[in-house]
């Protein structure tokens, strides 16, 4: 029955009929300007009320909020509540590589700067600690900016002059671009240090997994940022409604104070978002003991053995048993070898040795930690893949599915951007510049990894330019694994990643040729149309 037919035949009905008509007639209606922990509150008392959510909103205060979460949150652990409870955060003005590091939440939702679409060449960047060889590192920085800089416009040029302007593409929309795809490329010479801005909406739970992550880094940046997220949560939000209403306000005051007042009260009152949830969100034990444990185990497994060759992506689908994943799992993120090699070396270890590395990923577990990501395994397809950083970056995007990142090193050399049909380096003249740029990167790199200061290996890491390689591995199901193939194979993205989708699908393919027909696949190898977006 709609809703127009139940009001014409409710006024008939009479007394109790029309009761118990109302209470089948679903209510549905969206929630605006309740505090993200007096909400949270208002969503876990439908488990013990029977109030609608209007009447649990009118009868709450941040206070009784509180007093709630401080109860059923922290005292019996229902972390389910933090939920209920989002929160919108712009993080502006942090290095690539912390941006990577924040955004690594499987729980997480937000947009950063994009680099085909915006010019990073006034972005500034970080400097980490490096005490004397800190000018070593700003020369090479502003080396890498100036490459960056000359590989943009030099491009542009070669993509002007190679494409023509359609009369049917106005003038703007031809640059604008063409200006995309040439700065598809200059981006594998911008160093980790470079700065960027993002925006995330996160629900409390996540915030505070994320920020004890944080504050666990072996980065004093990421550090500071995890501080920086729990004040902000914890101290008056911006209030986006302020300078419009603040005035209007102002000039009701002349004519009803009283009103102005209360008025002002209600809609400009500070709002603290969630200072109950994040309050005890610290730094993790769990995490640092775990990864100190793990990086020594790996060296020593692994003690003078080179790095297997390994091609760009490894499709890992062997009927290992989960105990030999999960020990390949807990080590692969703290060594620079591939899964295929790390495993077998794992394979080669006694039952009773397996089972202590196994057990070293727990040991230190805390009685509200989750179980690390490594012990998320058991997934039909594995993907062990090595590509530039900066198509990672977009790779990373994808949340359904398990990812396992190792540090960032010089050891897998870097990517040259090649897109076919698109004027290469050497054609636009700009291969030595290229190679220069790159190779003067890596050199400085190298020299920051001696640095005497705390983090200084660590901190040598922002010297490395996105076209250097990683490794990295993505956990996942079918249906994920088409999502990304199809996706990321698309004629308007980034060649880098395009690539790494096709390979992706070849894997899969000749694993499993019955299934290769649902792929709507891009062959990646086709020339395309450099002016379609």
């Amino acid at each position: 029955m709609s809703q127009e037919q139940i009001q014409s035949v409710a006024p008939h009905t009479g007394g109790p009929a029309t009761s118990e008509l109302k209470q089948n007639v679903t209510d549905v209606y969206a929630i605006h300007g309740a505090d993200p922990e007096v909400l949270a509150y208002a969503m876990a008392k439908y488990s013990r009320s029977s109030l609608s959510m209007r009447e649990s909103l009118a009868e709450i205060d941040s206070q009784r909020a509180e007093q709630f979460l401080n109860t059923f949150y922290f005292q019996y652990g229902h972390r389910s509540i933090a939920d209920l409870a989002h929160i919108p955060f712009a993080i502006e003005r942090l290095s690539l590589l912390a941006a990577i590091a924040l955004v690594d939440e499987q729980r997480w939702d937000g947009q950063e700067r994009s680099t085909r679409y915006q010019d990073f060449r006034k972005s500034g960047w970080y400097t980490p600690p490096f005490g004397e060889a800190t000018p070593v590192f700003t020369a090479a920085i502003e080396a890498s900016f100036a490459a960056y800089d000359g590989i943009s416009r030099g491009m542009l040029e070669a993509l002007k002059s190679a494409i023509t302007r359609p009369d049917a593409m106005k003038p703007d929309a031809y640059e604008r671009t063409l200006k995309a795809r040439a700065f598809d490329v200059a981006r594998y010479l911008l160093p980790l240090a470079t700065n960027t801005s993002l925006g995330q909406i996160v629900n409390a739970r996540t915030l505070e997994t994320q920020v004890s992550r944080l504050l666990t880094s072996e980065f004093a940046e990421i550090r500071e940022i995890a501080e920086k997220l729990r004040i902000a949560a914890s101290e008056p939000a911006w209030n986006v409604q302020h300078s419009e209403l603040q005035p209007l306000i102002d000039d009701l005051r002349e004519t009803d104070a009283a009103a102005a007042q209360l008025l002002g009260n209600r809609v400009l009152r500070p709002v603290k978002t969630a200072p109950t949830l994040v309050k005890y969100a610290n730094p993790s034990d769990y995490i640092s003991n775990s990864r100190a444990e793990l990086r020594v185990a790996a060296s020593e497994l692994l003690a003078g053995k080179a790095i297997a060759a390994a091609p760009v992506v490894d499709l890992i689908e062997d009927g290992e048993s989960l105990e030999v994943e999960i020990a390949t799992s807990l080590l692969y993120p703290h060594c620079h070898y591939p899964y295929r090699q790390l495993r077998a070396e794992v394979e080669g270890l006694s039952v009773a040795r397996r089972d202590e590395l196994v057990a070293l990923g727990a040991a230190h577990r805390g009685r509200h930690d989750e179980l690390s990501r490594s012990f998320h395994s058991g997934h039909g397809l594995r993907f062990d893949i090595l590509m530039d950083i900066g198509g990672f970056r977009d790779m990373h995007r994808h949340r359904r599915c398990v990812q396992l990142l190792q540090e960032y090193t010089d050891l897998h050399g870097y990517e040259t951007p090649e897109c076919p049909g698109q004027p290469t380096l050497a054609q636009a003249g700009l291969e030595t510049a290229y190679v220069e740029a790159m190779d003067a990167a890596l050199r400085c790199y190298r020299r920051l990894k001696k640095s005497s200061e705390p983090e200084g290996a660590q901190s040598a890491q922002y010297a490395l330019p996105l076209g250097v390689r990683c490794r990295s591995l993505f956990k996942m199901d079918f249906a994920e694994a088409l999502y990304i193939a199809e996706l990321r194979s698309g004629v308007a993205g980034h060649f880098s990643y395009r690539r790494v989708a096709w390979e992706m699908y070849l894997a899969v393919a000749r694993r499993h040729p019955s299934l290769a027909g649902y792929f709507r696949i891009e062959d990646v190898n086709q020339p395309v149309d450099l002016l379609r977006r």
